[in-house]
């Protein structure tokens, strides 16, 4: 379970998050959604440590990321929005660092190293360094790591960014899985579509305040009964009104 309570974040005059509350529950998928440098990536990194709030409180699996953030981090994987691998290292390399990092034993990481491999189609290139991967190939490489422990939280910062059609696939198949399998999918993306498709609950913040919280239809009916998402997300996130 994810619970933020009344988090709040400024840099310098700029307050970035406002006394934010959130409650993504055991197998749900859920997505968050906002304009650019409406908080959403400041969000996330308080939430996964990166940061500290100024106010409030963040659990993870019920522990707090700022009084006990390595029981906290223990139960949760993060995928940034862009992806950063170690040069020098090989993918598979890489993953068995990871591996070592959760203290997975050795069967084990090497299960699942070969499972997702084998699911995110890792195996051409896994053996050779990462400094010459694609961002696609970077991106593929940094979720099987995410995915390595079997996460109970999975945090997820525009993770189609840079696939193929065919990973695309693949990595929705398997987040859904997870969410099936009751971990919490906290998910931040500008691809509507995708967030339309697969998202339980929405999230919209929008100037470090959340706008609107809901099923598809709760945000439809809050955007005056728009029709699809991306209507009910401009509708929402509009500052027409403020500006007049």
């Amino acid at each position: 379970m994810i619970e933020i309570e009344k988090v709040t974040k400024s840099f310098g005059p700029k307050r970035a998050v406002n006394a934010l509350s959130l409650t993504i529950s055991p197998g749900e998928f859920f997505a968050f959604l906002g304009p650019n440098g409406a908080g959403k990536t400041t969000t996330i990194k308080m939430m996964v440590g990166l940061l500290r709030p100024d106010d409030g409180a963040i659990r993870l699996c019920g522990h707090d990321i700022r009084t006990d953030p390595v029981a906290a981090k223990a139960c949760i994987s993060y995928v940034p929005d862009e992806p950063y691998l170690y040069d020098k290292l090989t993918g598979r390399e890489f993953l068995e660092f990871v591996g070592r990092m959760y203290r997975l034993d050795r069967a084990r990481r090497d299960r699942r190293i070969a499972d997702l491999a084998d699911r995110l189609a890792l195996n051409d290139f896994l053996d050779d360094l990462a400094e010459g991967y694609s961002h696609g190939m970077k991106q593929r490489v940094v979720i099987a790591g995410a995915l390595l422990h079997e996460p109970r939280i999975l945090v997820v910062d525009e993770p189609m960014v840079g696939l193929d059609p065919r990973s695309v696939r693949v990595v929705k198949d398997i987040l859904r899985e997870l969410s099936r399998a009751g971990a919490s999918v906290f998910m931040s993306t500008h691809t509507l579509a995708v967030a339309e498709e697969m998202a339980a609950r929405i999230g919209i913040i929008h100037h470090g305040d959340l706008a609107a919280l809901g099923t598809l239809d709760d945000l439809r009916r809050a955007a005056g009964g728009e029709t699809g998402l991306e209507d009910s997300f401009l509708r929402i996130t509009s500052d027409e009104e403020e500006a007049s």
